[in-house]
């Protein structure tokens, strides 16, 4: 089979893994091939294993059905079907033709998903009354074989998912029925393109960034529709990030949620008086006036006070909020002269009370250029505070800088 074939390792060990884990190998029915090899305590836990995936094997999206394909699949299963090849043996091979982002390498992913679909396909009386609705002249018979269809008779050889491919080498192998197997054929399809794309464009993000740096994925309100936001937080974690913006995907995967804020919390504090509470508890526990603190250090780095004291006023909120991950929006106004000023007054603040601010973020302008500024400023701040500690606390900051 072209280095296809079925692994010949630990099957036992294999399955019961691949039946605890989302991303599974093998089709369910191919535990029942292995079941009569094993010994007793062997099979109760497969068999433990097989009841759990068996319950939580439907699709994550309700749209993944049998109704999600394309008519020339229907169309060409009632050819075969009207000629008598439904039946007939075959195979089909999931590839793709070029990397995507005209780059080397490809990471595969989706496999889960598609164990999903496979696992779950079937034409419901109802789907089958509106294909019958819109195609009056096929044959009354061809209904009757759609509803009765499954995939009891299919089987999936695929490469583990995360795993570097290239182009024209078969992700996922599909063996059975014809009519079935061609119509298992355009949902898996996009259920491995988009996932196989995120994951790799996650990569290429983690490889230039390094292994060190934070990545976030905030791509949720500019995804493609809600299916696509999931999707996007899914494979992005899977593809190296450490966390999403994604409520909804970081409670369901079970993934690390990260956020900062947004422009329209800045914009909301006009001046230092919208401030109603006006201390902060120290790391050893000590009542502080912070409001008086910041505007200590805001004289020391921003004597003109050019600074927009409204987002002076947010930052100040933002960091009683939350004093152990102080991470400021700052190009709300004006990013050099007054969003990265009024963070090192609040951050420095922090810091003599204990706490270490978490870092800024950059959403708009040259962001090469207005993160070298911004270490500048950090550092010449250190040195002018005669704090080697707060550089320190700085350069780590500087390294969770990251863009939305």
């Amino acid at each position: 089979r072209n280095g296809f074939a079925q692994q010949s390792i630990d099957r036992k060990r294999l399955l019961i893994l691949l039946y605890t884990t989302c991303n599974c190998s093998w089709l369910l029915c191919a535990i029942n091939r292995i079941l009569p090899e094993m010994e007793k305590d062997d099979e109760v836990k497969l068999g433990e294993a097989r009841l759990s995936v068996e319950s939580d094997m439907k699709p994550h999206s309700n749209f993944v059905d049998a109704m999600l394909t394309d008519l020339y699949q229907i169309s060409m299963a009632y050819a075969y079907w009207y000629t008598g090849r439904v039946d007939k043996p075959s195979v089909f091979d999931l590839f793709f033709r070029k990397n995507p982002f005209k780059g080397e390498f490809t990471i595969f992913a989706g496999l889960g998903e598609v164990l999903r679909y496979v696992h779950s396909f079937k034409f419901t009386d109802e789907d089958v009354k509106s294909l019958q609705d819109r195609f009056p002249d096929w044959d009354v018979g061809f209904w009757d074989w759609l509803r009765k269809i499954d995939t009891s008779q299919v089987k999936i050889y695929a490469i583990q998912p995360g795993t570097i491919v290239f182009p024209r080498v078969p992700l996922i192998r599909v063996e059975g029925p014809l009519g079935v197997c061609q119509l298992l054929e355009t949902t898996m399809l996009v259920l491995v393109n988009f996932a196989s794309l995120m994951t790799t464009n996650a990569a290429r993000h983690r490889l230039a960034a390094g292994k060190n740096k934070i990545l976030l994925e905030f791509g949720l309100r500019r995804a493609q529709g809600p299916d696509g936001a999931m999707s996007a937080s899914m494979y992005s974690y899977m593809g190296g990030f450490d966390g999403t913006s994604n409520v909804k995907a970081a409670t369901l995967y079970g993934f690390t949620m990260m956020g900062t804020h947004a422009h329209s919390f800045v914009s909301s504090f006009t001046s230092l008086k919208d401030l109603k509470k006006r201390t902060l508890k120290s790391s050893d526990g000590k009542e502080v006036n912070f409001v008086e603190l910041v505007g200590v250090k805001r004289d020391l780095l921003d004597p003109d006070h050019a600074g927009n004291e409204g987002e002076l006023a947010a930052f100040i909120a933002y960091a009683q909020a939350y004093p152990r991950g102080f991470l400021a929006l700052v190009d709300t106004y004006d990013t050099l002269n007054s969003g990265i000023p009024n963070f090192l007054a609040v951050a420095l603040a922090l810091h003599d009370l204990g706490y270490k601010a978490r870092g800024i973020r950059l959403d708009s302008g040259d962001l090469a250029y207005l993160s070298k500024q911004a270490r500048k400023a950090f550092t010449a701040t250190a040195y002018a505070a005669h704090s080697t500690r707060f550089l320190f606390v700085l350069s780590l900051t500087d390294s969770l800088t990251h863009s939305h």
